[in-house]
């Protein structure tokens, strides 16, 4: 799970929060292993060039943005099925939104992607499936082309050209 507001462990080090994840859960015990998947799940996220020389420093320290790709990574060093993530940019720069947009693009073509977001335009660019709910209830779900060019809901057509 990513959360909308980056959730690292701010006391650890950006090496050791990946690193945890992977201990805890027994999934790699090897120090040459684990060196190994953090820097390649860093890498992944595109995140390993802006912290390769201080990955012992607090994770604290990095940016919103650079939090939240690097929980992003501590999620995919699990190699999850589903990765569940409620508005993971809605707390970062745009430079780091754009980036993490690209990155669940091209996640999704090896996990499952649940996305929540308020961003009607966001969803179209990065989905392949919407579903609209509005006060609690499912109004519409499909391919996200179909829904946002034909929705078949008024209340859909209304969200999607900025009405509600």
């Amino acid at each position: 799970m990513v959360f909308q507001q980056p959730n690292p462990f701010p006391h650890m080090s950006i090496y050791d929060n990946i690193a945890y994840a992977l201990k805890a859960h027994g999934i790699v015990k090897d120090k040459s292993r684990l060196r190994e998947v953090v820097g390649s799940v860093l890498e992944q996220v595109g995140l390993w060039d802006e912290v390769k020389y201080r990955l012992n420093s607090p994770a604290g320290k990095l940016s919103g943005g650079q939090q939240q790709r690097l929980v992003i990574a501590r999620a995919l060093a699990l190699r999850p099925e589903v990765l569940l993530m409620d508005e993971p940019t809605s707390m970062v720069d745009v430079v780091n939104a754009t980036r993490i947009e690209r990155l669940i693009i091209e996640l999704s073509k090896d996990i499952t992607i649940v996305l929540v977001t308020h961003n009607p335009q966001q969803a179209r660019r990065v989905a392949n499936y919407v579903a609209f709910l509005y006060n609690g209830r499912l109004i519409e779900w499909g391919p996200t082309e179909e829904v946002f060019t034909s929705p078949s809901h008024r209340l859909t057509e209304m969200y999607v050209v900025g009405k509600i």
